[in-house]
């Protein structure tokens, strides 16, 4: 085999055996019969990429070992595609995500997020609340807000209770905590520990999110417009670096497709010459019936 036929056969099969797990992994989550609504979600997507990488990396070896030139000539229609589609995810992520951003608090080192500063596609799609249902469950499955609290211990009594609220305001919180595990700072709630606020006397009644706040542990505040908007600000944030990400996969692609052409291009030239030379060797041959 040539050089070319041998850099897309090995290639081929490196993502090959990476399909294995990965469909793996969607199967895994399918089969449990205790499966929460987030894996529900994330399985048929997982299964469908595993499947998807292995079609894929199967038609590229097997078209480069084994000399399928139609078979390798299907694997560029593929692989082609492919690059049309990442080239169109990159463009559509960065114009998804151009807008948004957290609000500074006087007196608070986390920012807060509200759902109005956001608009579009992604808005409309995380809104609806088909989808927001799954994703909530999601965030309850995850335990996000359990993890953020702390307990601080009295050097003099050595007696352990909650970091106290001057410190909690001096936090650096992710979007999904400062929208998700607590009442908007607007509400004026009163902090009992990071998860647990009571109503104060200052309450925003026109705020709807201040009515949605519960102390329930399954609840917080996991209907509320700035946990939407906590998650379109982590959103925004992952898609920036899934986009820069998918832009060094889409260079390694594009170099990956131009050998493939070349192995392409030396397999129809060596069923060129075969074929030309059987038909010499055809035209060569004497016939029995001369005289």
């Amino acid at each position: 085999m040539k050089g070319p036929n041998n850099l897309i056969g090995a290639v081929n099969f490196i993502t090959f055996l990476a399909s294995i797990p990965i469909l793996g992994g969607g199967i895994w989550l399918s089969s449990r019969a205790n499966s929460t609504e987030c894996l529900r979600f994330l399985q048929w997507p997982i299964i469908i990429i595993g499947i998807t990488i292995m079609v894929i990396s199967l038609m590229g070896f097997v078209g480069a070992c084994y000399r399928q030139t139609w078979l390798l000539q299907l694997y560029l229609v593929v692989m082609f595609i492919v690059l049309v589609a990442l080239i169109g995810f990159i463009v559509f992520a960065f114009a998804v995500t151009d807008q948004g951003h957290g609000q500074v608090i006087i007196n608070r080192a986390f920012l807060e997020y509200q759902l109005s500063d956001y608009s579009g596609w992604l808005k409309n799609r995380v809104s609806d609340p088909k989808y927001w249902s799954k994703i909530s469950s999601c965030l309850r499955d995850s335990h996000v807000c359990s993890g953020m609290r702390r307990n601080v211990r009295d050097t003099a009594t050595g007696a352990i209770f909650p970091e106290p609220a001057s410190m909690f305001y001096q936090r650096h919180l992710s979007p999904i905590e400062s929208g998700c595990c607590k009442p908007p700072t607007s509400c004026e709630y009163n902090y009992v520990n990071e998860t647990v606020w009571n109503p104060g006397t200052g309450m925003v009644v026109n705020d709807i999110d201040c009515t949605r706040w519960s102390n329930d542990q399954q609840r917080l505040c996991y209907q509320c417009d700035s946990c939407k908007a906590g998650l379109l600000a982590t959103l925004k944030h992952s898609w920036r670096k899934v986009s820069i990400i998918n832009i060094v996969i889409l260079i390694i692609l594009v170099f990956v497709y131009v050998v493939a052409c070349a192995a392409f291009r030396n397999n129809k030239r060596m069923d060129n010459d075969e074929a030309y030379g059987e038909a010499r060797m055809t035209k060569a041959r004497p016939s029995r019936f001369q005289f």
